[in-house]
């Protein structure tokens, strides 16, 4: 077998323990983005990890030595492509469950970045699909445009000029919602 492919049972469970580690803050981040909330984005987190794991082996063989980290981030987004299919629901205001869990601050400045925040999220939100899942990989997940273009399968040219389309787009939105002073 080659270098790449667990060779026994142990070894693949073993190695699936040291993806999951070092992967899961990544699956979960990216599914919070997508559907907004901690408790969907747990389970869609669950479900990443459960298809993955069925599928591990062959992956490994696949992908000759390159990292899995696209891979995994492809089936999240297939996931929650079919959790909106399926379910039918709109996103919710990722920035009201971040409120719960941070303490209140009463500095301005906090205030001030918490709207411009909340802001960004709402135009990221009106985004077509694609270039939503691109910006949250690059900004959110820190991705490269290499690993986006393998979790999107897209070209990496293509992936640049997604990119690009995207922050511009979403620059569009952002000066709209100013000058309408929607945006402080």
């Amino acid at each position: 077998m080659a270098e790449q492919q667990p060779a026994t049972k142990q070894e693949l469970d073993r190695r699936f323990s040291e993806l999951y580690r070092e992967h899961l803050r990544d699956v979960y981040s990216y599914s919070f983005y997508r559907v907004g909330n901690h408790h969907d984005a747990e389970d869609l987190t669950e479900q990443t990890f459960l298809q993955a794991y069925r599928h591990f082996e062959r992956a490994c063989a696949e992908a000759g030595g390159r990292p899995l980290r696209p891979w995994l981030i492809r089936i999240a987004h297939n996931l929650a492509a079919n959790f909106y299919r399926d379910r039918s629901r709109k996103l919710e205001a990722a920035i009201e469950d971040a409120d719960m869990i941070s303490a209140p601050h009463t500095t301005e400045s906090l205030v001030e970045g918490r709207e411009q925040l909340q802001s960004i999220i709402a135009g990221v939100q009106q985004l077509p699909d694609d270039r939503r899942e691109a910006l949250i990989m690059r900004f959110a997940l820190g991705m490269d445009n290499r690993e986006i273009a393998r979790a999107l399968g897209r070209s990496d040219g293509a992936t640049k000029v997604l990119l690009h389309r995207s922050i511009r787009q979403l620059e569009g939105i952002l000066g709209a919602a100013e000058a309408n002073g929607e945006l402080r």
